[in-house]
């Protein structure tokens, strides 16, 4: 198989080393506006060359497209009019709704399929890369049906020998779930961040002080603001709506403080443990 990789950051380059590994693809091409990013990317062996868009998809038997979500439907609208119905393109972009209505019209429709890949770090570009990367993790498909079948089984056949498990939902419930899971986990560490950085101005004291808590809290606060502002905008909705779910339950936690209410301050921590019955 030839694959091209459009990006090539964390997600697309770890896809890269993990199809490698697995003698999945005898050559890889990458797509990138960065001249910087492609000659890393050859360095680090997670690209055989660097091509062009159009040229690329030409030689490709899979376009695997992995780049910030504003841009990713000018980039698969050019992709889709170059593809024939051989090949394959798929995303893994955080959001879905605003993509895959974009694309619902496209004569080329059944040739893509829209997957997220549930993993990533706060760290990005070529050098974040590393293998095995997707074991143990889910991976969304949505909107299955509208795309061939040869298609969806051939990602399916790649995500599983990767060792995650397949998620399928329509684009909709996937924006919304993701809105939960992922995007205000990402705002809390960034706001966390900002709360820290604004009240302890001894830069020493953090450093000094944050233990595993904090770090593990914030430690998402690192990740790209190119990256994720999209995703916030993209799917502000749902955002806005477990935000101001997050925002009322901080009120609660104040509400406690406030009036020494230390039963509903216990009720509350003891409620948000049953967690431990979902995550272990």
């Amino acid at each position: 198989m030839n694959l091209t990789i459009v990006g090539v950051g964390l997600i697309s380059g770890s896809f890269s080393l993990a199809l490698k590994d697995r003698g999945w693809v005898k050559n890889v091409i990458g797509v990138s506006r960065t001249e910087g990013s492609l000659k890393k990317a050859l360095e680090l062996g997670l690209i055989d060359e660097a091509l062009p868009l159009e040229e690329a998809v030409k030689k490709s038997d899979l376009i695997y497209v992995a780049i910030p979500v504003d841009v990713t439907v000018p980039v698969m609208r050019k992709i889709m009019d170059l593809v024939n119905g051989k090949q394959i393109v798929a995303d893994a972009g955080s959001t879905k709704s605003v993509l895959c209505e974009a694309l619902a019209d496209h004569p080329m429709r059944r040739r893509f399929v829209a997957t997220h890949p549930m993993w990533g770090t706060e760290y990005s570009g070529p050098e974040a890369a590393v293998h095995d990367a997707f074991a143990g993790r889910s991976c969304v498909i949505c909107e299955k049906e509208k795309s061939d079948k040869d298609a969806v089984e051939t990602m399916e056949n790649i995500y599983r020998e990767l060792g995650m498990h397949l998620v399928y939902m329509d684009a909709a419930a996937h924006d919304t779930h993701a809105a939960y899971v992922s995007h205000i986990s990402h705002i809390t560490s960034f706001a966390l961040a900002n709360t820290v950085l604004e009240k302890e101005k001894e830069e020493d004291a953090i450093f000094e002080l944050a233990g595993g808590g904090f770090e593990s809290t914030v430690r998402l606060a690192k990740s790209s603001p190119a990256m994720w502002a999209p995703i916030f905008m993209q799917n502000k909705e749902n955002v806005l709506d477990v935000l101001n779910e997050h925002i009322s339950q901080l009120r609660k936690f104040k509400s406690c403080l406030e009036k020494e209410n230390y039963e509903y301050l216990v009720e509350l921590m003891e409620n948000a443990n049953k967690i431990r019955r979902i995550i272990k």
